[in-house]
């Protein structure tokens, strides 16, 4: 299936899910996360949830990162040029809400690429390669690829993979692990 048709079909069936349903899953996911691999990293790149548009809650992972002792850094979004700034998030970090809904801090403590250990990814669809279908505007694969080749990329996904996306594009980065609430999917390179 193209990616047209995947954000059609996975943004209605987000929207059928109940806040109850979008909290057990998010639950379920964080629970299933536990089981991975992906520990020994110091710095973890956390997105934050836009709550209007029925993706995972993360603050069950936010809490997880926290008991581990991980260093969180979160986003904010340059709509004019398609890019992210990232930030280490502290107590004192102020978080406001986008024009897309998106929680962003204000400023604070800029945190280089490099430092990256494993990136939490957003996504609407992914299949059994690899590969995800985001909101389409490029955010994600661009920040991606900036990042050291050995960054550990999570999907988390309420829903299961697709067999295959068609037309995946040479700018597209693929995922290392996808986590949904029943299965954890490993990608190898």
């Amino acid at each position: 299936m193209n990616k047209t048709d995947l954000r059609k079909k996975f943004k209605l069936l987000r929207a059928s899910l109940s806040v109850s349903d979008i909290e057990d899953l998010s639950i379920a996911i964080a629970n299933n996360l536990l089981k991975t691999p992906v520990w020994k990293g110091t710095y973890y790149h956390l997105f934050l949830s836009i709550a209007e548009k029925r993706e995972i809650d993360t603050s069950y992972i936010l809490s997880i990162l926290q008991g581990k002792d991980k260093e969180i850094v979160v986003s904010k979004t340059h709509i004019e040029d398609n890019s992210l700034t990232h930030y280490l998030l502290t107590e004192n970090t102020r978080l406001v809400k986008s024009k897309w809904g998106i929680p962003e801090p204000v400023d604070g403590i800029e945190v280089p690429l490099e430092k990256l250990d494993v990136v939490f990814v957003p996504l609407l669809a992914f299949d059994k390669n690899g590969q995800r279908i985001g909101y389409g505007k490029g955010f994600y694969d661009t920040f991606l690829s900036k990042c050291r080749p050995d960054v550990i990329k999570i999907g988390l996904s309420f829903f299961e993979a697709e067999p295959d996306i068609d037309n995946i594009y040479e700018t597209d980065v693929p995922l290392d692990y996808c986590i949904t609430p029943t299965t954890i999917y490993t990608f190898t390179k």
